[in-house]
């Protein structure tokens, strides 16, 4: 089949997500004829200083397209579950940022620069993994090529961007209620989120005893990205007052010892990832330095003195763009170069 020069492309959500979709497909010049917006309900709503006409998500919507990014913003789940498959029944490509099939044996869960052989045999359903995992399989994959790795144990410092729009707001509305010496209103979060933190995002695991569901995302995810079932990982998960970016603290064991020069070099050569660690100097990553952009900064790469063939480092990624919207048309285009769409 003769590669097309342009597609026809549907984004499905119209929240922070779907927004920075939207502006990922414009600035990566992706080749669009024809670009339409579903969510809920129709209105008109302005991207990146575009007005769209955004439609009501209908199935009849897909007929004709043939990609269609499920942003997932608008409540986890939902939107994929009722009209993914059917638009796949329609000829679309359907790359869903949701977490309903991430797990679904039928369904590829992919990081391109990671394992994008998983696309080969995809049937028109790919899912976009967990925003927490895809900055960690970033880090954690060019150290896992030196030596395999054995155990992953994991804290992450998960920003609000990760909840949503009013989560965004509700720490906007917090810090200068704050300055203004009034009281902070607490809705979106258990507790208030500014000058704080708690451990917990998402709901508790049945499956899991004891672990939040994000926890248990990344646990499961990144076993399946890296094609490694009996994998040891355990994740705590936490919530901090910071507006974007994601950050984690990794210590792995491997099978066999590697130094700190040999991953430091091979994190530098990994696409996507940029190394900054120049503890020294202070010089490691942090979210704002990553806000808005592409790459996964990793730093303080070092020996970890308390497990044998230990490595510890720190992470941070752009949880709404790497974690979410560039991952998925990053996936759209591994799939245009393999040709397989």
């Amino acid at each position: 089949m003769a590669k097309k020069s342009s597609y026809r492309v549907i984004v499905v959500g119209a929240g922070m997500i779907g927004a920075e979709m939207v502006k990922v497909l414009r600035q990566r010049k992706f080749p669009i004829s024809e670009l339409k917006i579903l969510a809920r309900s129709s209105r008109k709503q302005s991207f990146e200083g575009v007005e769209y006409d955004v439609r009501e998500t209908k199935d009849e919507e897909f007929s004709g397209f043939d990609f269609a990014f499920f942003a997932g913003t608008e409540g986890e789940k939902g939107a994929s579950s009722t009209f993914g498959w059917n638009a796949v029944k329609k000829g679309v490509i359907v790359i869903d940022n949701g977490q309903d099939f991430r797990m679904d044996k039928k369904v590829p869960l992919v990081v391109p620069e990671v394992n994008a052989e998983a696309l080969k045999n995809h049937k028109g359903f790919i899912a976009n993994p967990n925003c927490s995992t895809v900055q960690m399989v970033m880090a954690l994959y060019p150290i896992h090529k030196l030596a395999r790795i054995k155990r992953v144990w994991v804290a992450t410092y998960q920003a609000v961007s990760g909840t949503g729009s009013v989560a965004y707001k509700e720490l906007q509305s917090q810090m200068r209620a704050w300055a203004e010496g009034k009281p902070m209103e607490a809705k979106e979060y258990p507790v208030q989120i500014g000058f704080n933190l708690f451990p917990q995002i998402s709901s508790l695991s049945s499956e899991f005893p004891g672990y939040y569901m994000e926890e248990v995302k990344m646990i499961k995810e990144t076993r399946k990205i890296m094609s490694e079932p009996r994998m040891k990982i355990t994740a705590t998960c936490v919530r901090v007052p910071v507006l974007n970016s994601h950050s984690e603290a990794i210590t792995i064991e491997l099978e066999k010892p590697v130094s700190v020069d040999d991953a430091r070099a091979a994190l530098k050569a990994m696409p996507g990832v940029v190394l900054m660690d120049e503890p020294d100097k202070g010089v490691w990553p942090y979210p704002l330095i990553a806000s808005g952009k592409d790459d996964t900064f990793v730093g303080r790469v070092r020996e970890d003195s308390a497990v044998k063939n230990g490595l510890s480092l720190f992470c941070v990624s752009d949880n709404i763009r790497k974690g979410g919207a560039l991952n998925a048309v990053q996936i759209a285009e591994k799939m245009m170069e393999m040709d397989l769409v």
